[in-house]
C-alpha cells in the first residue's frame, strides 16, 4: 500500500493533534486525515487561557490553530464535539460515543490532559467555582471576573499564579493557597520559588504555603475556604492543582502506560500502528535519566511534528531540551532544561530590581537548565551548554559585569 492510500486518524483536537495534521500535509501526505475532538471548538492553543484570554488581550479566533475553513481547504476531516470511547487495535478502528466507527491505518493519540479535581468541590464547576482547562472554562471565568472583588486560587503552580496575576491586574483581592512548602516546587529551585512569592506579594497577592484545605462552602453570594492558614471569604474560587494525562482510552486498549502513554524517541507507542504526542505521553529523556512527561506548549508542538514525520517513514527522533514560559504581571519567565534537578543554583543579575537568570548545575558541574525572568538572552548561552561536552563557568556567570559573550566555556 502506498503511504498516500493510508488513513491517518488523530484522536484529540488540541495543540498536538493540530500539529500532527498540519505536518502530515506540509510533508506532502495526500491521503485521508480524520481528526476527532471532544470539545465543540476547532484546535486551539491553551497558554492564553490563563493569561491573555482572561484579560481580553487575545481573542478566541487568535488562539485557534486550525480553523474549520483551513481544515476543509487542507482536506482534513475535522470532527468536533465527538468523544472516542474505544480503540480496537485488532481491527484498527476507533469507536465514538455516537456509535460512529472510523478505520485507521495509523492512529495518533493526542488527547492531552484534564484538570486534576479537588475532592472537596468535585468535578462540576459552578457559578463561583472554576477549573481552567478549556476555552469554555476560560470564557466562564472571564465573565465571572467582570464583577469579581475577591478571588482565592487553590494551587501555587504556573496556572494558578497566572490566573492570580491576571485577576490582581484587574483589581481583585487575590489569595493563593498552596499545599506545598513553596511555589512551583515541581519545576524550579528554591531561589525561583522565593522570587515568585516576592513578585506576587509586591503586587498585593496574599501568598500562603503549606496549606491544608479543611472545607469549602459554596454559597449563593460567597465561597468560604477553611484551612489551617485561616478562613478566606471570596467571590470566586479557582482550582489549579495540576493536570492528569488522559490515558484511559489507551490503557483500555492495552497500550503501555507509565505516567502517560509510553512512547519511543519516534513517538511510537507499544502498538506499532499507534503514535502519541503531547501532554499525554511519557517519552525517553537522556538528561532526566529515564522517561519524562512534559506539560508544555513547545513539547506538544515539537513532539507532534516528529510523530507525523516518523509515521511517514522519515528518520527523525524527538529529544528536544524542555522549554516552557509564563507571563505574570510585568515579568516573562522562561524555564529551560531540568532546573528542578540541580545541585547548584547561580544567579546572574539582581532578582530584586531587574532581569535575572538562574543557572542550574548538577553535582558534577554539568549544565542542567536555567530559569530566566525578563532575561531571554541568557537562555541562549545555557541551551548550548545543556547536554554538551562543556559547561558554564559559574563564577563568570554570577559576575554581571562580565559580558555574556565573555562567559567562557570550560571542559566538563
Amino acid at each position: 500500500m502506498s503511504v498516500d492510500d493510508r488513513c491517518f486518524v488523530i484522536v484529540g483536537a488540541g495543540q498536538a493533534g493540530a500539529w500532527v495534521a498540519r505536518t502530515l500535509r506540509a510533508e506532502g501526505f495526500s491521503g485521508r486525515i480524520v481528526m476527532i475532538g471532544d470539545e465543540d471548538h476547532p484546535p486551539y492553543e491553551r497558554p492564553p487561557l490563563s493569561k491573555s484570554i482572561l484579560s481580553g488581550g487575545t481573542s478566541i479566533a487568535e488562539a485557534v490553530l486550525l480553523a474549520r475553513d483551513q481544515a476543509s481547504l487542507d482536506q482534513i476531516d475535522l470532527v468536533v464535539g465527538e468523544s472516542v470511547v474505544a480503540i480496537d487495535t485488532r481491527r484498527r478502528t476507533v469507536r465514538c460515543a455516537s456509535e460512529r466507527s472510523v478505520a485507521y491505518d495509523t492512529l495518533f493519540l493526542t488527547m492531552g490532559s484534564r484538570a486534576r479535581i479537588l475532592p472537596s468541590v468535585g468535578s462540576t464547576p459552578s457559578e463561583r467555582v472554576h477549573y481552567i482547562r478549556t476555552i469554555d472554562d476560560a470564557l466562564r471565568l472571564k465573565t465571572a471576573m467582570g464583577n469579581c472583588q475577591s478571588m482565592a486560587v487553590v494551587g501555587g503552580g504556573w496556572i494558578g499564579l497566572e490566573v492570580a496575576a491576571t485577576a490582581r491586574g484587574q483589581g481583585a483581592d487575590v489569595t493563593v493557597l498552596e499545599a506545598g512548602p513553596r511555589l512551583c516546587a515541581r519545576s524550579v529551585p528554591q531561589q525561583v520559588s522565593e522570587y515568585l512569592a516576592r513578585l506576587h506579594q509586591r503586587e498585593g497577592v496574599d501568598i500562603r504555603v503549606s496549606v491544608s484545605i479543611e472545607s469549602i462552602e459554596v454559597r449563593d453570594d460567597v465561597v468560604v475556604v477553611n484551612s489551617n492558614a485561616g478562613t478566606v471569604r471570596v467571590d470566586q474560587l479557582v482550582i489549579g492543582i495540576g493536570i492528569v494525562p488522559a490515558t484511559d482510552l489507551a490503557e483500555a486498549a492495552g497500550i503501555k502506560i507509565a505516567d502517560g502513554i509510553m512512547v519511543d524517541d519516534q513517538c511510537r507507542t507499544s502498538d506499532p500502528h499507534i503514535y502519541a504526542a503531547g501532554d499525554v505521553t511519557s517519552h525517553p529523556c537522556a538528561q532526566a535519566g529515564g522517561y519524562r512527561r512534559l506539560e508544555s506548549w513547545a513539547n506538544a508542538q515539537n513532539q507532534a511534528i516528529v510523530a507525523a514525520k516518523a509515521a511517514l517513514g522519515q528518520n527523525v527522533t524527538y529529544g528536544d531540551v524542555p522549554w516552557a514560559w509564563s507571563d505574570q504581571f510585568d515579568v516573562n519567565l522562561q524555564i529551560l532544561g531540568h532546573p528542578e534537578r540541580g545541585a547548584l543554583v547561580v544567579a546572574r543579575g539582581d532578582a530584586q530590581h531587574g532581569p535575572c537568570c538562574w543557572l542550574v548545575l548538577g553535582e558534577a558541574g554539568e549544565t542542567l537548565g536555567a530559569v530566566s525572568a525578563n532575561a531571554p538572552r541568557e537562555l541562549r548561552v545555557v541551551r548550548k551548554a545543556i547536554g554538551g561536552s562543556q559547561t558554564l563557568d559559574p563564577a563568570k556567570w554570577a559576575d554581571s559585569v562580565c559580558a555574556l559573550a565573555d562567559v567562557s566555556m570550560i571542559s566538563a
